[in-house]
């Protein structure tokens, strides 16, 4: 069992992927890591999610960055989602992520914040205990 499922929509945010990864073995945490794209590998992605045992979803995407959303479309888990900059900022996929329609909860960390990102994901783990 893995307490955290680590997802980015991209190679391209091994950088952001990197920081959240390093931050959970600091802390000793379980987790797995995927790249699996919303609009790419969308059946991998469902499968996945349906799949895995993980407890909190920490999903990295740019762009649109639809992958928080979708995740949190197909789960009662936690998603949170980490916006990357990769064009205007990072303002784009901050803006995807935080306007998340009623009913597809899904927390948001700052712009290529992937070390608050897994410090979250352990806080919310740490209520369960």
């Amino acid at each position: 069992m893995v307490d955290i499922a680590v997802i980015s929509g991209s190679k391209s945010d091994q950088v952001i992927a990197d920081k959240v990864l390093r931050r959970l073995e600091e802390k000793g945490a379980s987790y797995e890591y995927k790249i699996l794209s919303a609009h790419r590998n969308p059946s991998e992605l469902e499968k996945y999610i349906s799949e895995t045992d993980a407890r909190v979803f920490i999903a990295i995407a740019g762009l649109s960055a639809a992958l928080p959303g979708v995740i949190a479309s197909k789960t009662a888990r936690p998603v949170i989602g980490v916006p990357v900059s990769a064009k205007l900022g990072g303002l784009d996929a901050l803006l995807s992520i935080v306007q998340m329609p009623p009913g597809v909860p899904v927390a948001c960390v700052g712009i290529d914040n992937g070390d608050n990102a897994a410090l979250l994901a352990l806080r919310i783990l740490e209520i369960g205990r």
